[in-house]
């Protein structure tokens, strides 16, 4: 059941090219198959999060973080009568515009196009789904609804407002985007949360003695074994994020709640006119800028972790390079693409870790990996 102030497919603000409703699935499911089937999204699985693809088997993924936004935001909506459908499609695709090499690679792809108008992921991923997808014969992209892609750029700055249109309009006229988009932000957020926490303790970065710091961590910790005595090792570490996501996935159901009988938005569209909705409680976001602070000073900064993502940054930077100087290296389609150094950019945006790699080796004769 959808409450009344959740988006409804029926009420969709429409595709940028008309097309006749499916006989079987609303139209915000058929976003998200069209996501799932999207190249974009299979590269995702050989794409960074924090670790290299190349560094380990089990460590998170574009892609299985992709999956895990997706199955947090889809608990929360059902809980508060959001639409499902629309939640995951969101969240499937808010990383496709995501550069190889993670950050990084997104800042180095940023610095080479600083005098073509600059890169960032969130527009990239809108441009993936609008223009670079080429799997329909009628249109670019994949012609996916108002309020998936308004889900998907999650910010932009004023002049990329004004060319992006209806899409764009919310930036200059201050409104919020709809309550599932404002979801998916928060269940990207819970996500790399708690699981960059076992992908540090995994790589053996970080250990449990340096977590001693991080109030939120401790308090589920000591929950576990209070219920758990003597529960050690990777059973206590997966308990203890276990219950970390769950405390963060009830205190924005409890703190949404409180701020929709505040405000008591009677539609989709009268939730976007109020200040943001979906939110975790002031204590709960306090927690939380620490444990940020934590992974930001000692995992995502780690001696480590700044070496290899810097090589992953010179690989973009020869990539960009070899190309310009000498277009006939990409695919056709690019080389003679009328915006050099955009097609540039989408096509090394495109690239997995590995492909990245073996492109970069190829081009340059050196083996950086």
């Amino acid at each position: 059941m959808l409450a009344p102030y959740a988006s409804d497919p029926s009420a969709s603000r429409g595709r940028r090219y008309p097309e006749a409703p499916a006989p079987t699935r609303n139209e915000y499911q058929r976003d998200r198959d069209r996501i799932v089937h999207s190249t974009a999204f299979r590269r995702l699985v050989y794409k960074t999060q924090v670790f290299l693809n190349h560094e380990g088997d089990l460590f998170r993924t574009r892609l299985t973080h992709s999956l895990e936004v997706a199955q947090l935001a889809r608990s929360i909506a059902r809980s508060l009568g959001l639409h499902e459908d629309l939640v995951e499609a969101i969240a499937l695709a808010h990383d496709l515009g995501h550069t190889p090499f993670g950050h990084a690679g997104q800042d180095a792809l940023h610095q080479c196009m600083r005098e073509y108008g600059g890169f960032e992921h969130n527009l990239q991923s809108l441009r993936v789904v609008d223009e670079l997808e080429e799997r329909y014969p009628a249109f670019n992209g994949l012609n996916l609804t108002f309020e998936t892609r308004e889900g998907i750029l999650k910010h932009c700055s004023r002049a990329d407002a004004q060319r992006l249109g209806d899409v764009g309009r919310r930036f200059l006229e201050r409104a919020q985007p709809s309550l599932e988009a404002q979801l998916c932000n928060l269940a990207d957020e819970i996500a790399y949360n708690a699981h960059d926490v076992d992908d540090g303790v995994r790589s053996g970065l970080l250990t449990m003695e340096q977590l001693e710091a991080v109030p939120i961590f401790v308090r589920y910790r000591d929950d576990a074994l209070r219920e758990h005595p003597g529960l050690g090792g990777r059973r206590l570490l997966f308990e203890t994020i276990r219950r970390m996501l769950s405390g963060q996935v009830y205190d924005v159901i409890d703190a949404t709640r409180a701020a929709l009988a505040e405000h008591q938005p009677g539609s989709a569209d009268a939730a976007r006119r109020c200040p943001p909705l979906v939110r975790f409680s002031h204590p709960m976001a306090a927690e939380l800028q620490v444990l940020k602070r934590f992974l930001r000073t000692h995992l995502y900064r780690h001696p480590q972790v700044v070496e290899t993502t810097g090589r992953g940054q010179r690989v973009v930077r020869e990539l960009f390079a070899a190309y310009r100087d000498d277009p006939s290296q990409m695919p056709p389609d690019y080389a003679a693409a009328e915006d050099l150094p955009r097609a540039i950019a989408d096509y090394i945006a495109g690239m997995t870790d590995r492909f990245a790699i073996r492109e970069h080796e190829r081009l340059t004769g050196l083996r950086l990996f």
